[in-house]
């Protein structure tokens, strides 16, 4: 028997997506499982026990080449995460048993059970994990509402990382934290003066040290976000270890006592890693839809409406999305300073 997993799109997802398998895995020990994702996101898939195969559905590889190498596999079900046109069309076609995806008025006629995407969670895991969950219904009895994320590295990838601490500079007893200093997108980025606002604040206490999640070609970034740090923050910050793969990126995080910045793939894949999480969402994003397993201690989130609900009173998505930058002005460093001072009091040396 064979199961398919369709999650095309970016890390985060991927990441997100993969808690299907240890749900799978567990009703069907002898199967196998199948994971359809584009190239760049395997990473945080990689060792994953769950998972028996990875398939890339390259940019380069025509559809109908994609769509004629799935019906091959003879897939008992198919698991559409992605549900796009494209992705419910290999669906179809694949003669799969099971058909899953979610609800959408183009697409529903191409599988043999749906669900809808809006769905109000039940647990701190969040709507992200709940409405994934819910596709295995068809599949499996009784499954399960809620599974974490995880991420599996090996011994000799921490080993390197470590390594690369020592050498660098940095004391292990410190408090270390992973600063996700960039977000996906301009959209997503707050503001990097008020980010070295919030630098400034933690740098304040004794024993703490920085680690940048960037890649060389945001270094004119990072030096901005330098500029506007002070001296006493500049000393704590070591631009010169970072992750030069996202696998490396995700050794260096698991010997961090959190993560703080942006909203996005590195906040997940820390979760995934076990890691305290401090995310800072855009104003023109949905809390409620990726606040995964938040507890207000060990993963925590701010978001301008949680200080300013009045804001958003009568504002849909359009409006957010064209305003964010003006939104992200309103959304002063100081608010977050409380759930901050808390969070690096529960998660520090």
């Amino acid at each position: 028997m064979k199961i398919l997993v369709i999650q095309q799109k970016m890390i985060g997802d991927v990441l997100t997506s993969s808690i299907l398998f240890e749900a799978l895995r567990e009703a069907y020990p002898e199967a196998q499982l199948h994971y359809l994702i584009y190239p760049h996101t395997k990473a945080v898939v990689e060792n994953n026990p769950f998972i028996d195969k990875v398939i890339f559905g390259k940019e380069d590889l025509p559809f109908y080449k994609l769509v004629s190498q799935i019906s091959k596999e003879n897939y008992y079900a198919i698991i559409d995460v992605y549900s796009t046109l494209k992705t419910a069309i290999i669906t179809n076609t694949s003669g799969a048993d099971y058909k899953i995806g979610f609800k959408k008025a183009y697409t529903t006629p191409f599988y043999t059970h749906v669900f809808s995407r809006n769905i109000q969670a039940e647990t701190n895991a969040g709507a992200a994990i709940e409405k994934r969950m819910q596709l295995l219904k068809p599949i499996i009895k009784d499954a399960p509402i809620q599974i974490k994320p995880k991420i599996y590295l090996s011994a000799t990838e921490k080993n390197k990382a470590k390594e690369s601490l020592l050498n660098g500079g940095i004391k292990l007893s410190d408090s270390i934290y992973m600063i996700g200093a960039l977000g996906s997108s301009e959209k997503k980025t707050y503001p990097l003066s008020y980010l070295a606002m919030v630098l400034d604040h933690i740098a304040a206490k004794e024993n703490t040290s920085f680690l940048l999640n960037y890649i060389p070609s945001q270094k004119d970034q990072i030096e901005k976000l330098l500029a506007f740090c002070n001296s006493t923050t500049r000393e704590k910050i070591y631009t010169d270890i970072y992750g030069k793969s996202l696998r490396e990126f995700l050794a260096l995080t698991s010997f961090c006592d959190g993560i703080i910045g942006n909203e996005g793939g590195a906040i997940n894949m820390a979760k995934a890693l076990d890691i305290p999480s401090f995310a800072i969402f855009s104003p023109a994003l949905n809390k409620a839809n990726w606040n995964i397993y938040e507890d207000g201690k060990h993963n925590v989130s701010v978001h301008l409406k949680d200080f300013e609900p009045q804001i958003f009173l009568d504002k849909d998505q359009e409006y957010l999305h064209k305003n964010v930058f003006e939104l992200y002005e309103q959304f002063l460093p100081n608010y977050m300073e409380k759930q901050l001072d808390n969070f690096l009091k529960l998660n520090s040396k």
